[in-house]
């Protein structure tokens, strides 16, 4: 347990460290150049138990604040450190079914049986931006990574069926101590990495457009010996827009 924590935590740290070399590198052409704006997307989450819980994609919005400080360009490579302050919602959507890969049917509602869980988080993700392309006008083309903290604001719950009344019989997977659960650390840490394209137009501003993986290093439940779950973490994949506009330009 202790091996798997240290190396967490070295992952994170060596991620940190890659996004703040960023600034620290001043070998190139400088850069001090500053912008700020909004953004907004669509997450596909999940939560990684072990034990194996069955889901599919749960759907949840994301929106909040963005930054970018340029600081320099090295050969054709635009270097920046870019931060956010989003609001987010995720969570876990189970994929109930028999063993046969249909629907589980409570007997008292006579309906499939579903259940899904949302979280809702404060997030703060901070990256190394790298970007290629047109730096005044047109398209460019980026990769970021960097750690990502978030907070847990609230949890809820959306099923059909009475817990006392579910059908346990029937189903593949027989996990569902998750049901009756509620989040224990509401403190959530981890690596995120992007890829995507930008449009710029002068005095008007830039236009992204992104993908982005998360993953947990922190589990949402206790992982000793004595707890239910080994590991409980986070996973999204992020689609969003952002739009910046310059508040200070050096080129």
């Amino acid at each position: 347990m202790f091996s798997t924590s240290r190396t967490k935590v070295v992952a994170l740290v060596a991620v940190s460290l890659m996004a703040s070399s960023t600034l620290r590198a001043q070998i190139g052409d400088h850069r001090n150049d500053l912008s700020i704006g909004f953004n907004g997307g669509y997450v596909f989450s999940s939560v990684g138990f072990t034990p194996k819980v069955t889901q599919s994609s749960h759907p949840g919005i994301t929106f909040g604040l963005s930054m970018r400080y340029t600081c320099e360009k090295y050969f054709n490579t635009i270097c920046s450190i870019s931060a956010e302050l989003n609001y987010a919602r995720i969570g876990w959507k189970e994929s109930i079914l028999t063993a046969n890969d249909q629907p589980v049917i409570n007997a008292a509602t006579g309906l499939a049986e579903a259940y899904q869980r949302d979280i809702d988080y404060i997030q703060l993700p901070v990256f190394a931006h790298l970007a290629w392309g047109r730096e005044k006008k047109g398209v460019q083309f980026f990769f970021k990574a960097g750690p990502q903290f978030g907070y847990m604001l609230r949890e809820s719950t959306k099923t059909n069926f009475n817990f006392a009344d579910r059908n346990t019989t029937d189903r593949s997977n027989q996990t569902c101590a998750q049901d009756t659960m509620y989040v224990e650390n509401k403190f959530d840490y981890g690596i995120a990495a992007g890829l995507g394209m930008e449009y710029s137009v002068p005095k008007v501003g830039h236009f992204l457009l992104e993908g982005r993986y998360y993953y947990g290093l922190g589990n949402i439940y206790g992982d000793s010996k004595r707890d239910y779950f080994a590991k409980s973490n986070h996973s999204n994949i992020v689609i969003k827009l952002t739009y910046l506009f310059d508040i200070v330009r050096s080129k």
